[in-house]
């Protein structure tokens, strides 16, 4: 099989933000090798679009992405001059009016789980303009806990869910997570499910190495426990190396370099 799209999750497995150094050299080199060979490279993220900006400056990431998946959800593509990003396709726009239709219809399954994480957990709520967003929890185990609350609290609005990545969770639409977001863009992009690698080190990025939509799943070796089962699954790779050292691995596994 032969890569021509990378989907690559930031945080955790690009970037280390627990060792040194923050990106692998020799990954970052065969990324961009790859580039310069018509391969196309996706940062698939929970950060948002100017979030994932301030990362890029901040570890003086080395190339610029193909296209940025952000938010657990929306596809963007370089604009016209090249450094803006704009919305690829329609997707955007379909995402945000079905989570707005959602969460108007969801109210009070959100407001079970608002009431719970107030009077039962030390986790801080997340605000945005319109809303409760998400939360960030004390730790591992009271996110397991608030979890399981919001499974149940759900039952009655299926489509009401989350995305998950370590103490921090954002409430979302079902349909629209990582593993979606991929599928447009390999839609968008006319690259079958075959051709594609994707890598990634948490809950938020399982939909999108469970093999579904990447017939390439990888995971660095400091990925959780679910996600290597997924991975492993999948016929997937688990690198031996952590971090960008793990995705390096794992790219040339899947290249045969």
């Amino acid at each position: 099989m032969k890569v021509r799209l990378l989907s690559i999750d930031f945080d955790g497995t690009l970037v280390s933000r627990v060792s040194q150094p923050v990106l692998d050299a020799r990954c970052m080199e065969l990324i961009r090798d790859l580039q310069r060979e018509g391969v196309l490279f996706a940062i698939n993220t929970g950060r948002s679009v100017d979030l994932l900006e301030s990362g890029l400056t901040d570890f003086s990431f080395p190339m610029r992405p193909d296209f940025i998946l952000t938010s657990e959800r929306d596809v963007f593509r370089p604009g016209e001059n090249g450094e803006k990003w704009e919305a690829f396709g329609d997707w955007n726009e379909r995402c945000a009016r079905e989570h707005a239709e959602l969460f108007n219809s969801a109210q009070s399954v959100l407001a079970e789980v608002v009431d719970f994480v107030n009077q039962k957990t030390k986790a801080r709520l997340i605000y945005h303009s319109e809303g409760v967003e998400g939360l960030v929890a004390a730790d591992d185990e009271e996110m397991n806990r608030i979890t399981k609350f919001i499974e149940r609290a759900r039952a009655k609005q299926p489509k009401f869910h989350y995305q998950r990545n370590t103490v921090f969770l954002r409430f979302c639409h079902a349909d629209y997570n990582k593993g979606a977001a991929l599928a447009e863009l390999a839609r968008l992009s006319e690259v079958p499910r075959e051709n594609i690698f994707a890598a990634g080190d948490h809950h938020n990025d399982i939909s999108m190495l469970d093999g579904k939509v990447a017939a390439m799943p990888a995971c660095p070796a400091n990925a959780i426990d679910e996600v290597k089962d997924a991975v492993r699954n999948a016929g997937g790779y688990v690198a031996k190396n952590e971090y960008g050292a793990g995705v390096y691995e794992s790219l040339r596994h899947f290249t045969k370099r």
